[in-house]
């Protein structure tokens, strides 16, 4: 029986429970309620959520009044950043949404923009209505996605491949870890969607799979 670790808010729940309920054998550790043996992870789930405390970002030019102040959560913070290591050293499935694409390549040695317009609309919550463009054949693909965030990527994390860009502003909408069994990050809302269930299926169908098998190099 695979388990998986994740930090999840309650309002979340719900969406990410039709996918879960396709694999009750799949046990899922919610970091946000009771502790998680990391060592027996089978994967990382990183969900939205709220901006990073400026502490654990590595950039100088974090202006605060940019951050949404009362939604931070440096426990949140300082246990994904650990699970992240943990889970790349043991070449753990990775799947990241939202604040999981920014966790993902900060962790890495990205940086974020802090703010950006445009990107949180209502509409754009659960609706798939931003276009998104790729530049190669990759196989999680989708012409519109239901994009809802105020900050993204900036520069991109050695390691990471870029696959999908928004169409009206070049923001960066999917990642992949070049050179990794799985580790996959989207700036959309995949949970919140009726067209995501091939991306959940390939995350899922890894569990287990890859577990204590670290990456060559």
């Amino acid at each position: 029986m695979p388990n998986l670790a994740v930090w999840m808010r309650p309002k979340d729940e719900k969406w990410f429970q039709q996918f879960f309920a396709k694999h009750p054998d799949i046990r899922v550790f919610d970091a946000r309620t009771g502790e998680v043996p990391t060592e027996e992870m089978d994967g990382l789930l990183l969900t939205g959520g709220s901006d990073i405390t400026p502490e654990f970002l590595p950039q100088d030019d974090v202006d605060p009044t940019l951050l949404y102040q009362d939604d931070l959560d440096p426990k949140r913070d300082r246990w994904e950043f650990e699970a992240i290591s943990k889970a790349l050293a043991r070449g753990l499935p990775i799947l990241g949404i939202c604040r999981g694409i920014q966790v993902l390549n900060v962790a890495l040695g990205g940086t974020l923009i802090l703010d950006i317009p445009g990107h949180g609309l209502p509409e754009q919550k659960d609706q798939d209505i931003q276009p998104l463009r790729y530049d190669r054949k990759v196989k999680h693909q989708y012409q519109n996605v239901n994009s809802s965030h105020h900050q993204a990527i900036d520069r991109v994390a050695d390691g990471f491949e870029v696959e999908a860009w928004c169409t009206d502003d070049d923001i960066i909408e999917q990642v992949r870890l070049r050179d990794y069994p799985f580790a996959l990050a989207v700036q959309y809302h995949p949970e919140r969607g009726k067209i995501y269930d091939a991306l959940f299926e390939d995350f899922f169908s890894r569990l287990g799979s890859l577990k204590d098998k670290a990456p060559e190099g």
